[in-house]
Order: structure tokens, then C-alpha cells, then sequence
């Protein structure tokens, strides 16, 4: 079975990279459906709420995640760039700083972070 939900994610993680968000969800509600915990899909939602223009909902989402998650560099990004884009730079700034302490080698929060 847990093959069957990473083939799934997979697929909802293309659709969503592919801009067929409708589709993604889909699919990763089927892996929610299983595993209402998960991760990545719960990620990729949130990504999906914003990229639909729930920016409210993308913010909550990330920033849960990211609090439930504290160790997981990539919602920690995601969640920093939702946060430039809504205007709320000192909360973004912060979380490129703790990416950057954590890994100072992460070329993604480096590049942001000279927006700081």
C-alpha cells in the first residue's frame, strides 16, 4: 500500500508542477484520504491554496505545517516566500535566517535572504 500513496503523491506532485491544480488535489486528497498526516501532501496542498489565490489559507497551512514540522527546510522556504510575496518580510527574513543556520550551504534561502 505505502507504494500505491508514493505513486500517488507522485503524481499529484507533477500535476502540481504542471499547474493542473485541480487535478493535484485530487490526487492528494486520495493520499490524505489514507494517510491524513502526511507530510509532503499536506505540503503540496498548501502550495496549491496560494498558486489558487488562498493566500490566507496557503499562510495557515504552511505555517502549521512548518510549526508541526520545525525540521523540514523546504516548508520552512515555502513558507518564506508566501510570506515575502504577502508583504510580511521580517517573518520571512526569519525563517531564511533559521534555513540558513540550519544549512548554510542552501542556495535557495541564501539568494532570498540578500533581500533581507
Amino acid at each position: 500500500m505505502t507504494t500505491d500513496i508514493d505513486l500517488i503523491y507522485q503524481r499529484g506532485f507533477q500535476l502540481r508542477c504542471e499547474g493542473n491544480y485541480s487535478e493535484a488535489r485530487g490526487e492528494l486528497q486520495k493520499v490524505l484520504a489514507v494517510q491524513p498526516g502526511h507530510v509532503n501532501a499536506l505540503h503540496q496542498m498548501g502550495l496549491i491554496q496560494g498558486f489558487e489565490g488562498d493566500f490566507d489559507g496557503s499562510l495557515l497551512t504552511l505555517n502549521t505545517l512548518s510549526a508541526q514540522n520545525p525540521s523540514n527546510l523546504a516548508i520552512r522556504y515555502d513558507l518564506a516566500m508566501t510570506q515575502m510575496m504577502l508583504g510580511l518580510y521580517e517573518e520571512a527574513c526569519a525563517q531564511l535566517r533559521y534555513i540558513l543556520s540550519v544549512d548554510p550551504d542552501n542556495e535557495l534561502a541564501a539568494r532570498q535572504a540578500t533581500y533581507c
